[in-house]
């Protein structure tokens, strides 16, 4: 019977690049940025790592298809390396490969990497058959856009739950001010300015109801995490272990693209996926246990409706509760102290390992001015996709035996 990966794998050490429009370097000099740092921070030398997980959803703008590029820039001793890709919640999916490597026994110290370079790349180019599903799909499609496709959660969810849209959008609004707010505590963050809600509120409309400032940019960066065995961490002298509580991944399975019983409120993956997650860091009532949160807040309403999808606010309630302050840096479960993608940045392939480093520094009491008082449980939500087809991966970390 499967027991789950709860403490059976601790973080050895991270790394993080500075985020942002890093146009003096390339993805190469992003990657060894934040190796050195996680190098340093776990006290082992590189030859030690057994095995290596690249993250990068954009490869085919900038760095390959293959993991080659982590093995040649990182001059790793010629290892088992891998490259995944899995929308945004690639950097998780890396980090998911190098932990059930760990766990299984098939190597005792491996490394898992997200890195991207977006702001001189991008996504250029028109949409070829190969590269996004083909010409008849693109022909349906031709006008999608993501900040569309999320506009519509937010009418969405303002219809089912009978939320005037004037005081949605100021619920909202809120949710990216905090995200602004704790980002100008974080010296690692894309964009580290305060913004008024009132200012949101009356930002250029992208697709209503989302405002600019409801939606988040992409940006260049890598982060890293090298992990193993609590046994060997503490034979490498480490006392205090911070552990794996649980790693679970739902991906829709056509269900909301039928429309048949989505009222297009929420994600039936992330309902889905939290739970299973809590069960498996035996989490009984996460409003009472977790202790902060880094969400996928791609758009201000994705954040909201993810906190009532984690099972933390109650349904058509999340809204109140980010009015009332719950979410905040001073609140009962901060969500975004680092800044969120909306701040922190969004470089695809590295989010999901940027979460997880935010959880690590401020479980082991390191986020300097951001410093949540003795937080015992991280969560790390990531969405890929699209609100009726996507991926979701969550991720619970904490002190080792805890």
């Amino acid at each position: 019977m499967a027991t789950g990966i709860r403490d059976k794998v601790v973080i050895l050490g991270m790394g993080c690049t500075r985020f942002g429009e890093r146009w003096d370097v390339g993805s190469e000099a992003l990657m060894v940025e934040a190796f050195v740092e996680a190098l340093d921070d776990a006290g082992v030398e590189k030859n030690q790592i057994q095995a290596a997980w690249l993250g990068n959803a954009c490869g085919y703008m900038n760095i390959g298809f293959s993991a080659l590029p982590l093995s040649m820039t990182l001059r790793l001793p010629n290892i088992p390396v891998t490259h995944v890709e899995n929308y945004c919640a690639t950097g998780t999916e890396a980090f998911r490969g190098a932990c059930y490597a760990v766990a299984s026994g098939a190597c005792d110290i491996a490394l898992a990497f997200g890195v991207e370079k977006l702001k001189d790349t991008g996504y250029g180019g028109l949409p070829t058959e190969g590269s996004s599903g083909g010409t008849l799909s693109w022909q349906m499609a031709a006008n999608f856009t993501a900040p569309g496709g999320f506009a519509q959660l937010a009418s969405g969810y303002a219809a089912k739950y009978g939320v005037a849209m004037p005081d949605l959008k100021r619920a909202m609004a809120h949710v990216s001010a905090k995200s602004h707010a704790n980002a100008v505590l974080n010296p690692k963050a894309h964009l580290r300015k305060a913004i008024s809600v009132e200012n949101i509120m009356a930002a250029p409309m992208v697709a209503y109801p989302l405002g600019l400032f409801d939606c988040c940019g992409v940006s260049d960066g890598a982060a890293c995490a090298i992990v193993t065995t609590p046994e060997v961490a503490k034979g490498l002298g480490k006392s205090e272990l911070i552990g794996v509580k649980a790693l679970q991944l739902a991906l829709s399975n056509g269900s909301e693209v039928g429309y048949d019983n989505w009222d297009v409120d929420h994600f039936y993956t992330a309902s889905k996926c939290s739970t299973r997650a809590y069960q498996e860091a035996g989490v009984a009532n996460p409003r009472e246990e977790i202790s902060m949160m880094e969400v996928h807040d791609c758009f201000s309403i994705t954040e909201l409706v993810t906190m009532e999808d984690l099972h933390i606010s109650e349904r058509g309630q999340a809204w109140k509760d980010v009015m009332d302050g719950f979410y905040n840096l001073d609140g009962q479960i901060p969500c975004q102290p680092d800044g969120g993608l909306k701040c922190f940045g969004h470089p695809v392939g590295a989010s999901g390992l940027r979460m997880l480093y935010e959880m690590y520094l401020q479980l082991q009491g390191r986020a300097g001015q951001r410093q949540l008082p003795n937080p015992r449980y991280g969560l790390t939500h990531n969405l890929g996709g699209y609100p009726y087809q996507n991926v979701c991966s969550i991720a619970i970390v904490g002190r080792y035996g805890e």
